[in-house]
C-alpha cells in the first residue's frame, strides 16, 4: 500500500511527481479498479499514490474549432450518461457510460481510466473504437497522439509509457446523419462485466449505409472491429436480409475464449444475436428506446464538476492526521494509514453507520457523499477526505427528527436487518435532492448499486414512494419532521 499521497493540484503538478517518483507512483482519479488491486496485493511495489481527482477544469466535455469532441481525464461515467451533446450525437457511447456499474461507481470511475486499465471487457472502450477515437499522453518531455486502436496491445496493456499521463480523449463528433448504439450482454440487469458487448455506428445517406463501424468487447484480447460486416452493410439498406447477413460476418470476427462465465461458443452466437438487434434497433429508429429522458446521477440539485482549484498540492505522509469536514464538523483525525475512506469513517471518525457489506463496490452499504456526490466509500482512498466535505448517514436527520425518506422506511417497514439500510437511505436521500418526484422506474435505477439480501425491494421502493409524496406535500426539502 502506498507511503505518500498527493492530491496535485493540476495536471503539470501531477507530471512533475510522475517524473519524480518513477515506477513507485500511480495516478489516481476515480480508483474504482486501483483500490481492488491493492487491497488484492497485486501491486506490492506501489509507493506513491497522485490523486488528480480534484484538478480544476479538467472533467469537461466539449467539442473544438475542427468538429471534435474532447473529454478530459476526469470526465467520469456519468458525465457521459448525462450528456445531451453524446445522447443527441454519439449515443453509443452515452448509453455504454450508462450500463457501467451504478450511479455511485459512475461518480467516480472516468473514462480515462477505463482506458487505461485495458480490459477487453470495459464498455466505454467498444464505443470509443467506433467513433473512430484518439488519445493523448502528456509527459514532463513531451505529448505525443495516436489512434485508440493503437494503445492497447493485450489484456490490460497499453503503450503508456512510465511518467506519462493520458490527458484527452477524443473523436470527430459524428454529424446529424450518422446514428450509434451499444448492446451489452451480461448475466445481471445492472453492476454486470460484459459477457460481449457490441457498438454499431452507422453514416446514413438516405436508407442506405454510406460508412458502417462495427466494434466487438470482450470477445478477443482487445476491442476489435467487425470488418466484414463492415464492408458489408456499405451501400445496403438495413433490410432483414442485409442485417442477418452482417450480424453473422461480425460473429466470425469474434474470437472468443471459454471461461466460467459462458463458452467461446455461446458468446460467439451472442455476438450474432446481438450485432442484429442493434442494427434492427438503428433501422426502426429506436436505438434510444429505454433510455432515461433523466438519467440518474446522485448529484443533487445541480450538475456535477470540480467546484474550485486547489490552491496548492496537498501531501499526506503515512502517520499524518487528516484534517476534514463531516457531517458539517471540522474533525482530525488520527492514524489513518492506507485506509479506505470507509475505515477511516467507522475506525477514526466512530461513525459505524457506514458499513462494509463487499469492499469491492457492489453493495452499496458504504454509500456516503463526498464534496456533494454519492460514492462507494470503500473505494475511496482516506487522504481524499483532505480540505473535503463528507456526509455519512449519521448527517441524515437529527437526534430529535427524522429525514422523510427515514421516517417512510419506518412506515413501510422497509428496514430489516438493517445492515444495508443506510446504503439505501443514502441513495435515496441524494435521489430526492436531485429529483424530488422520481418515477418508479427512476427510483430502480437510483438502488443500482444497493444490495438488500433479505428479502424483495418492494418495500424499500414503496418508502421511496411515499417520501417523495410527503415532500410534495410539504412543498419543501428537506423538512424536518418530529420524532
Amino acid at each position: 500500500m502506498w507511503q505518500t499521497y498527493y492530491a496535485a493540484k493540476d495536471l503539470q503538478a501531477a507530471l512533475e511527481l510522475l517524473d519524480r517518483h518513477g515506477d513507485q507512483a500511480r495516478v489516481i482519479a476515480g480508483g474504482t479498479d486501483l483500490l481492488l488491486e491493492m487491497e488484492a496485493g497485486q501491486r506490492p511495489d506501489l509507493q506513491v499514490l497522485i490523486d488528480i481527482s480534484r484538478v480544476y477544469g479538467q472533467d469537461h466535455i466539449k467539442v473544438d474549432a475542427q468538429g471534435w469532441v474532447h473529454m478530459g481525464p476526469l470526465v467520469t461515467h456519468n458525465h457521459c450518461a448525462g450528456s445531451p451533446l453524446l445522447v443527441e450525437r454519439a449515443f453509443a457511447l452515452a448509453r455504454a457510460c450508462w450500463e457501467v456499474g451504478a450511479p455511485q461507481i459512475r461518480n467516480r470511475g472516468t473514462i480515462a481510466g477505463n482506458l487505461i486499465t485495458a480490459s477487453p471487457a470495459n464498455d466505454s472502450i467498444t464505443p470509443l473504437m467506433a467513433l473512430g477515437a484518439r488519445v493523448t499522453l502528456r509527459s514532463r518531455h513531451g505529448e505525443r497522439s495516436l489512434p485508440l486502436e493503437e494503445f492497447f496491445t493485450g489484456v490490460r496493456k497499453t503503450v503508456m509509457q512510465p511518467g506519462e499521463l493520458l490527458v484527452d480523449v477524443a473523436f470527430p463528433l459524428p454529424d446529424e446523419n450518422t446514428r450509434s448504439t451499444f448492446i451489452k450482454f451480461a448475466l445481471r440487469r445492472a453492476q454486470a462485466i460484459s459477457l460481449l458487448n457490441v457498438a454499431v455506428v452507422l453514416k446514413m445517406d438516405g436508407e442506405r449505409v454510406e460508412r458502417a463501424s462495427i466494434t466487438l468487447g470482450a470477445v478477443a484480447p482487445v476491442i476489435i472491429h467487425a470488418r466484414e460486416a463492415e464492408e458489408w452493410l456499405v451501400g445496403k439498406a438495413l433490410t432483414e436480409e442485409h442485417i442477418e447477413r452482417a450480424a453473422e460476418l461480425a460473429a466470425g470476427a469474434a474470437r472468443p475464449i471459454d471461461d466460467l462465465r459462458a463458452s467461446a461458443a455461446y458468446r460467439r452466437e451472442m455476438v450474432r444475436v446481438c450485432t442484429a438487434r442493434a442494427l434492427r434497433a438503428l433501422a426502426a429508429g429506436e436505438e434510444r428506446a429505454g433510455y432515461p429522458d433523466r438519467p440518474v446521477m446522485l448529484w443533487g440539485r445541480d450538475d456535477w464538476h470540480v467546484g474550485r482549484p486547489l490552491p496548492d498540492t496537498l501531501v499526506h505522509e503515512r502517520g499524518d492526521p487528516i484534517e476534514t469536514i463531516i457531517n458539517g464538523r471540522a474533525m482530525t483525525l488520527q492514524s489513518p494509514d492506507n485506509k479506505s475512506l470507509l475505515h477511516l469513517l467507522r475506525e477514526e471518525a466512530g461513525l459505524t453507520g457506514t458499513k462494509e457489506g463487499c469492499a469491492e463496490g457492489e453493495c452499496g452499504a458504504c454509500t456516503v457523499f463526498l464534496d456533494g456526490v454519492a460514492v462507494m466509500s470503500c473505494l475511496v482512498p482516506a487522504p481524499r477526505a483532505m480540505d473535503a466535505q463528507v456526509v455519512t448517514i449519521e448527517g441524515i436527520g437529527g437526534e430529535d427528527w427524522l429525514h422523510p425518506l427515514q421516517r417512510a422506511f419506518i412506515e413501510e417497514g422497509a428496514v430489516q436487518c438493517g445492515y444495508c439500510t443506510p446504503g439505501f437511505l443514502m441513495s435515496g436521500v441524494k435521489l430526492l435532492e436531485e429529483n424530488p418526484s422520481p418515477s418508479r422506474q427512476e427510483i430502480v435505477h437510483a438502488i443500482t448499486g444497493n444490495l438488500c439480501r433479505c428479502t424483495g425491494y418492494y418495500k424499500i421502493i414503496n418508502a421511496f414512494e411515499k417520501a417523495a409524496q410527503a415532500l410534495a406535500k410539504e412543498g419543501a426539502y428537506p423538512q424536518a419532521e418530529e420524532v
